[in-house]
């Protein structure tokens, strides 16, 4: 199972839509997917159709006491309509309806409770929370995690999880800088404390084609990360609010822009997702 922990130390670069674009060409390739929303804001999990009023708990109260609960039990499957060839019409909270593929994309649903394990923390007991409540989830092959805009005790859970981590920058002067920041920040953490993290890379989001300073910055991101930053830059896309609004998928939106952001996103999924012997046998920085 790939975890993959989506992160920015930046609020405002479009991490969710970046962690909801992967899902969405996750679920139009009919890859086993949960996403866990760690963000107390809990953007994700709107952004994916599912309510608080489920009757499930959240990751919030879960992280609490993980060796007692099973997240496997309080997983839900997200609201939007089924993109897969031979898919459902309609969100199917079931494993599809009649004829239909088993469902491919759930939710590990966040909430504000998440905010109560924000405060810095290097204990191994508090790292591993999120470790042992994935422990009992096994019929995924990736796990999204949105992580909160911030270096804090949630995010530090979410990369000692995991088995790459991606980080989310636009070309912007405090992104970029802050970005090469955080890729410092993720080395140190990871020597000492999640060794079990494969991979690290960047995505450039939010970039305008036309803009001469993006296009510089883009330059300066390619200069000071290297080979970490991927050769997939997501563009701004002006009806994403209106997309994230109506708690839909990019690939079953309507129109060209939303066609060409759905192919990106799915170039940036075969970037960062690879089968297990892959990931076994290449290690990047």
């Amino acid at each position: 199972m790939q975890i993959i922990s989506i992160s920015s130390l930046k609020g405002g670069v479009g991490k969710t839509s970046v962690t909801l674009g992967l899902a969405s060409a996750a679920q139009a390739r009919g890859i086993p997917t949960l996403v866990v929303d760690m963000d107390p804001h809990a953007d994700a999990t709107t952004g994916l159709g599912v309510r608080q009023d489920v009757g499930t708990e959240d990751v919030g109260t879960l992280l609490s006491h993980p060796r007692r609960v099973s997240l496997a039990e309080h997983v839900v499957p997200s609201g939007w309509p089924d993109t897969r060839p031979g898919g459902t019409a309609e969100a199917d909270a079931g494993t599809g309806g009649v004829g239909s593929a088993p469902r491919a994309l759930d939710v590990a649903r966040g909430s504000s409770r998440t905010s109560l394990f924000e405060r810095p923390t290097t204990r191994p007991r508090e790292l591993r929370r999120l470790s042992q409540l994935l422990e009992s989830v096994t019929r995924y092959a990736l796990v999204l995690v949105d992580c909160p805009p911030a270096l804090n005790g949630v995010t530090r859970m979410a990369w000692a999880a995991s088995t790459d981590v991606l980080l989310v920058a636009e070309p912007s002067l405090f992104s970029v800088a802050g970005t090469e920041r955080t890729l410092r920040a993720l080395d140190l953490f990871r020597r000492e404390y999640a060794q079990g993290v494969r991979s690290t890379g960047v995505v450039a989001n939010r970039v305008r084609p036309a803009s001469t300073e993006h296009q510089f910055r883009l330059g300066e991101m390619d200069r000071m990360y290297g080979d970490r930053l991927l050769p997939v830059a997501i563009p701004e896309q002006g009806n994403w609010q209106q997309i994230q609004g109506a708690a839909w998928p990019v690939h079953a939106w309507p129109g060209e822009t939303a066609a060409r952001s759905a192919a990106l996103f799915d170039e940036l999924l075969a970037a960062v997702h690879r089968p297990l012997k892959d990931r076994r046998s290449q290690r990047r920085h």
